[in-house]
């Protein structure tokens, strides 16, 4: 397989022209949603719009090694401006729509980004508002045009006018795109790919090559096919790691048709229509879908209730043996096959899940019983190990799932789990470093191990289990350890909590627990039980609130080592959000930064009080935000 990939190009841009001579006009290669209708461009619209984007970027002056920011949500603008950057030899930068302008000046600066293709009049102001302090910038390219036909600021044009540049550079220089695409070679950098900002106030840069992103791609591939036929509908734009693996990678070298939802909103619907055969989602929304369809369960009518009651334990007995590898009675086929009919093929359709084969878990590990409630729909899922700076290190395929692993090893990849329990790997996919960092690069990068963080262990069927990032394993009074990201995710599987944030450490004589709950379900339970309240913060300090809250702890407590069982939690008054720096944009925990900005309410909860005074914004009409103080309870786990 690595040889029919290998005839394809060596780059990306080297690979579409051979999937435009391959498929022309006559294979859909992607489908964007405007207006309520599905539009499509074949793979021959794919290759004109990149030939015309680079030669326009050429004729405006990009020239090999410049940088060039790509901001917005996901579209097929997005895609052409990659491989246009890239078939000029330059290197793309994507951001994500929500960054601030301070954000994007900071990234900007660090990459020397010469030029930048954004979505919309949001993305402009940005970078209008910031543009005496990047240097370095040269235009602004935008392909929504809503909203800015009058600004005439010199440093903008609009994306239609520089493929007009394109078209009219390639009258006068036929050939011009095909010979300046020939040239790129596979260790050619193909894109700074910043990092989440887990570990420290700022962002990294990875620097990828072709080589060291196609090994992953590849990788994925080999393990699960992908064909022409197949649909992908990407939840996020190529920003995050995963998605220059899978949805330019892997839809390259396959094939594949990526499918564009029209707006955040209607992604749900969208995907729903689509019913994508290859899924890929970070934890985050999978445990949301999980959660959304249990608490319309929880509030569905009795017969409904009774319905999943009945018949959700023959999904939950039939992913069971199936782990085990035993053969199911012909009574409980028959039971599974009524449960589909009734109940599980509804779940799936209404979740655009009812022709995934593929689905992959990225980015955390998810509960045992998240994986469990899939699993019991037959929905393949299962969690691939891979890391912005690494590269894709394992995946298993559809036959050898275990929920509770992350997957045997690349074949190539060597492995290494050091004293400290640090998994360390080496294989032609780890990136080249961190871009102008070499100091940060040495940490970890040493002789060509890449250093992950993460603390595992290998068991005897070669899958790895992932334990929890290794600066995160708390080592307890009573000699054993706790890994607070896999109680998280079982606390943030029930559909009233939102977020969970683990506590303990040498200081600290148990674990606890802040957690910030589900509105929209909490609200809805709240009402049909007649609770009275105005805000949000009222509802997470209701008793009754808390009592719901307590009994979903007390249920995690039951299969957890008595001592790393949460003894106290509290309700935050407000979610977390990124904005406010408490999660990275993929909704990660920024827990150094928790550990500081929260000090005081960490402090008391572990004093002897029970409640504590805290300031909250209460968002009012027209966007106004209001500081309010309001009373947290902390409240003390009752068990057995």
């Amino acid at each position: 397989m690595k040889q029919i990939f290998k005839e394809k190009g060596e780059t990306w841009p080297q690979i579409l022209q051979y999937n435009n001579e391959k498929y022309g006009g006559r294979h859909v290669a992607m489908r964007y949603k405007v207006n309520g209708i599905w539009r499509p461009y074949t793979w021959r619209d794919y290759y004109l719009n990149v030939k015309q984007l680079a030669l326009g970027l050429l004729s405006l002056g990009l020239e090999p090694g410049n940088k060039v920011m790509i901001i917005g949500d996901n579209a097929p603008q997005w895609y052409f401006s990659e491989l246009a950057i890239q078939s000029n030899q330059g290197v793309p930068v994507g951001m994500y729509s929500e960054l601030t302008p301070a954000e994007i000046k900071f990234i900007a600066n660090h990459s020397e980004a010469n030029f930048a293709i954004v979505e919309d009049q949001e993305q402009v102001d940005k970078l209008l508002q910031i543009r005496e302090e990047l240097p370095a910038l040269k235009k602004v390219i935008y392909w929504n045009y809503k909203g800015l036909i009058h600004y005439d600021h010199p440093i903008l044009i609009g994306f239609k006018e520089v493929l007009q540049i394109g078209e009219e550079y390639e009258r006068k220089h036929p050939g011009a795109f095909e010979q300046i695409v020939e040239k790129g070679r596979a260790d050619d950098v193909c894109a700074i790919v910043y990092t989440s900002g887990t570990t420290g106030p700022f962002p990294k840069g990875a620097v990828h090559t072709y080589r060291t992103i196609k090994v992953s791609a590849e990788f994925l591939l080999e393990r699960d096919p992908w064909n022409e036929k197949d649909n992908v509908v990407p939840s996020l734009p190529p920003v995050w790691i995963t998605e220059q693996w899978i949805a330019i990678g892997c839809h390259l070298l396959s094939g594949a048709i990526l499918n564009f939802y029209e707006k955040p909103e209607t992604q749900q619907q969208d995907t729903r229509e689509i019913g994508p055969n290859i899924v890929f989602y970070g934890a985050r929304l999978w445990e949301n879908q999980a959660s959304e369809v249990q608490a319309k369960i929880l509030e569905a009518d009795p017969i409904k209730r009774l319905t999943s009651r009945l018949l959700m334990p023959m999904g939950y007995k039939m992913a069971e043996l199936k782990q085990m590898r035993k053969k199911s009675s012909l009574k409980l086929k028959m039971l599974y096959a009524l449960a589909h009919l009734i109940l599980f093929r509804s779940i799936k359709d209404k979740l655009g899940l009812s022709k995934a084969r593929i689905c992959y878990n990225i980015g955390a590990m998810l509960s045992p019983e998240v994986f469990k409630f899939y699993h019991a729909l037959n929905l393949p899922l299962k969690s691939l190990y891979g890391t912005t700076e690494g590269g894709v290190l394992t995946c298993a395929r559809n036959e050898d799932i275990q929920m509770d692993t992350i997957g045997p090893v690349l074949n190539s990849a060597e492995i290494q789990i050091t004293e400290m329990g640090e998994l360390i790997y080496r294989h032609s996919g780890v990136f080249m470093g961190y871009y102008k960092e070499p100091d940060k690069t040495a940490e970890v990068l040493k002789d060509v191990w890449f250093y992950t963080g993460d603390s595992v262990f290998i068991r005897e069927d070669g899958h790895l289990v992932f334990k929890d990032r290794l600066k995160d394993v708390v080592d307890l009074d009573g000699g054993g350890q706790l890994a607070p990201q896999l109680i998280e995710s079982r606390l943030r599987s029930s559909p009233y909590i939102k977020d969970a944030w683990v506590l303990a450490g040498p200081e600290r004589a148990y674990p606890t627990a802040i957690i910030t709950i589900h509105y929209d379900s909490v609200s809805r339970w709240a009402g049909q039980r007649g609770l009275i309240y105005r805000t949000f913060a009222e509802l997470s300090q209701k008793l009754e609130v808390y009592q719901l809250i307590e009994n979903y702890i007390d249920r995690v407590n039951q299969d957890l080592p008595l001592d790393v069982r949460i003894k106290k939690f509290v309700i935050m008054p407000k979610e977390f959000t990124p904005e406010e720096s408490e999660l990275t944009r993929n909704r990660k925990l920024r827990r150094s930064f928790l550990e500081d900005y929260y000090r005081d309410l960490i402090l008391t909860i572990y004093s002897d009080r029970t409640e504590m005074s805290f300031e909250v914004g209460v968002s009012l009409k027209k966007g106004i935000t209001k500081s309010l103080n309001t009373t947290i309870k902390i409240k003390t786990i009752r068990g057995d």
